[in-house]
């Protein structure tokens, strides 16, 4: 498994946490922290900072690799 699209590796030890904060209206800060002591020498921690659109919906993200129904779901 990996951690990123970079390919940074993650084996059956991994233990990921997020945590997610909203310090104001338009923004989203998540820290995520990853601990997997068979690949890393010490747990390490991301911070992927985001700005909301304000008066939109958050859209949840999917991994699509080798996804194969896709064209049956779109444009209907």
């Amino acid at each position: 498994m990996w951690a990123d699209f970079d390919g940074s590796p993650l084996t059956d030890q991994a233990k990921i946490r997020e945590r997610f904060r909203r310090p104001n209206f338009g923004t989203l800060l998540v820290d995520v922290t990853i601990d997997d002591p068979k690949a890393y020498t010490r747990p390490f921690t991301v911070a992927v900072n985001s700005h909301l659109a304000l008066d939109t919906d958050l859209l949840e993200y999917a991994c699509l690799e080798n996804e194969k129904d896709a064209k049956r779901l779109v444009g209907r």
